[in-house]
């Protein structure tokens, strides 16, 4: 069934949305719409606004979002399994309990958002701000992580073995318990690194400009 530029914003579509059918919405406006619990498998959604939709318990497997979005979408408990986020605005968008295995994040923006308590074997990021994001206990092992801004990020608990970060950012990030074993952040701004946050990078490879800054910090010049 398709949507193309309707107002379903603030209703429940739970008696126009067939199991069997994929469903694609164009432009719609899905401001605090009802989709708990949903059969949306495949679904696209191109365009739409999504602020507060509640998407909560709802069968999203290889659904497809592109462009649009809007702040606190609630994803919750939701199966995302192979879903695609491109350029879409997610911020303060709720994952809590989400099932995300080989789901996509690209050009997204994701400030605030809170992927903590996500489940599932991992997820992929790109060319996206999770500024103040709450990733903790997230995995991104062996991913590689280009064009992502993490500053003051949550990333307690995030396991990071064998990343490689591209074009990133981790200013001010909270790295309590966080795993960078074997991970390549040369392509990473750290930040200022006090001795706790050097701690947490125990394991990494960084490159000559990124020690000098370290060593210079603590008022040691390397000739």
């Amino acid at each position: 069934m398709n949507f193309d530029g309707e107002d379903l914003s603030r209703k429940s579509l739970t008696d126009r949305l067939a199991p069997d059918e994929t469903h694609v919405f164009r432009g719609c406006d899905l401001t605090e719409t009802d989709l708990w619990g949903a059969s949306l498998a495949g679904a696209r959604f191109e365009s739409c606004v999504l602020e507060q939709t509640d998407f909560r318990k709802a069968d999203l497997d290889g659904a497809v979002f592109t462009g649009g979005g809007g702040p606190r979408v609630r994803f919750s408990d939701a199966d995302l399994i192979d879903v695609t986020f491109t350029s879409v605005d997610l911020s303060a968008a709720q994952f809590g309990g989400a099932l995300l295995t080989d789901a996509s994040f690209t050009g997204c923006r994701l400030i605030g958002a809170s992927l903590t308590g996500s489940r599932g074997t991992g997820f992929r990021v790109t060319r996206s701000n999770l500024t103040l994001a709450n990733l903790g206990g997230c995995s991104m092992r062996g991913d590689v992580i280009e064009g992502v801004r993490f500053d003051e990020a949550d990333l307690s608990g995030c396991d990071f073995t064998e990343a490689t970060f591209s074009d990133c950012r981790l200013r001010g990030a909270k790295l309590l318990k966080t795993v960078f074993t074997r991970s390549d952040l040369r392509g990473a701004d750290l930040g200022e690194i006090d001795d706790a946050r050097l701690h947490a990078f125990a394991g990494a490879t960084i490159n000559r400009a990124q020690a000098d800054a370290i060593l210079a910090a603590r008022g040691i010049n390397v000739l």
